[in-house]
């Protein structure tokens, strides 16, 4: 079984709300930066549907979904329970009673890490749908996927919202995963 690709219907319609909705903020989060903001995107309904109906497309077929903490929780459930699959979610360090299985990743800045129970999920050899909101360098992608990969699980897929223009975030997940995972975006920012 192939994961999906979203229909021209549900991505011009998840397209549209991202563009009546999302609105730019000059400046942030530090100066020369036009930070586009999808909040208002999920905090109408029909654009919160559009967007996930579109990402359910594209991750159909997978046995489950991985949201990334914190705005790849809010899509990934709901993508989840339109399909009808469970979710995993992908935590910041520490938030997680031990054990945990964890990997730390390099930022722009400094370090982060990203860690899963290691006890109770059954990853191994799960079709696994990686959802987040933005693509822009695609390390916080790459690591998740590298976690779940650690943890059993094949990532088939990774669906976003946005993937930024100007960014390698693309290149960072064929280097990082491999080409043979699908990545789909929704639109540019």
């Amino acid at each position: 079984m192939t994961l999906g690709q979203p229909s021209a219907h549900s991505l011009t319609r998840a397209q549209a709300a991202i563009e009546r909705h999302a609105r730019l903020v000059p400046d942030f989060p530090s100066p020369g930066i036009a930070f586009k903001d999808l909040t208002p995107v999920l905090a109408d309904a029909d654009g919160l549907d559009a967007v996930v109906d579109a990402l359910a497309r594209a991750c159909d077929g997978a046995y489950l979904v991985a949201g990334i903490d914190a705005r790849g929780f809010l899509l990934g459930g709901a993508v989840a329970r339109q399909l009808g699959t469970g979710l995993v979610a992908v935590r910041k360090g520490g938030k997680l009673p031990p054990p945990v299985i964890g990997v730390d990743y390099a930022l722009e800045y400094g370090t982060a890490r990203l860690e899963i129970p290691a006890d109770g999920l059954d990853l191994a050899g799960r079709r696994v749908a990686v959802i987040d909101d933005v693509l822009a360098t695609g390390g916080t992608l790459v690591a998740a996927s590298q976690l779940l990969h650690r943890a059993g699980a094949h990532v088939h897929t990774i669906a976003v919202i946005m993937e930024l223009a100007g960014f390698t975030g693309r290149e960072a997940i064929r280097s990082g995963i491999g080409p043979a995972v699908q990545v789909h975006t929704l639109c540019e920012g």
